[in-house]
């Protein structure tokens, strides 16, 4: 399977570093994961929910990333909320149970978000990303017909 992920270009290793020492939505500090998305616009939706208002001051480093993993995610039981699914996860990533995990977006819940267990034994036959340059600006700019279109309705 095919999995995204859009970072900046200086935490791209599939170590899981950042969410060991800050945590993740799904996770706690102390433990290495990292978080894929199963399609590429939901990686782009969701790491838009992160950026600052102000895209002025914006890192110019945004990579689009994908990697091939030859595992189906398990599937995170319905959690009744962020707290039950970190301790389900914490858990997971404790005991190894599996490389992948799939936790249901709460961006776009027709797709999923993939946990990847960095420790886990299998680890190290899922690839390093590719990856290309990724500019907000380019992806988002105002469509050259939007006024057109606009002033037709």
């Amino acid at each position: 399977m095919r999995l995204w992920r859009l970072t900046r270009a200086p935490f791209a290793a599939l170590d899981g570093a950042g969410p060991r020492q800050w945590g993740g939505r799904y996770s706690s500090p102390g433990r290495p994961v990292v978080n894929f998305a199963s399609e590429a616009g939901l990686a782009v939706l969701i790491a838009l929910r992160y950026l600052a208002d102000d895209w002025s001051d914006m890192a110019d480093d945004f990579v689009l990333g994908w990697t091939e993993v030859d595992a189906a995610p398990a599937r995170i039981p319905s959690c009744a909320n962020d707290s039950d699914t970190r301790q389900w996860v914490d858990d997971w990533l404790e005991h190894g149970a599996s490389l992948l995990v799939a936790v249901p977006s709460r961006v776009l819940p027709e797709a999923n978000v993939i946990l990847f267990n960095p420790a886990h034994p299998d680890a190290g036959a899922v690839a390093p990303l590719a990856t290309r340059p990724f500019d907000f600006a380019d992806c988002l700019h105002r469509p050259p017909m939007l006024e057109k279109y606009r002033n037709a309705l």
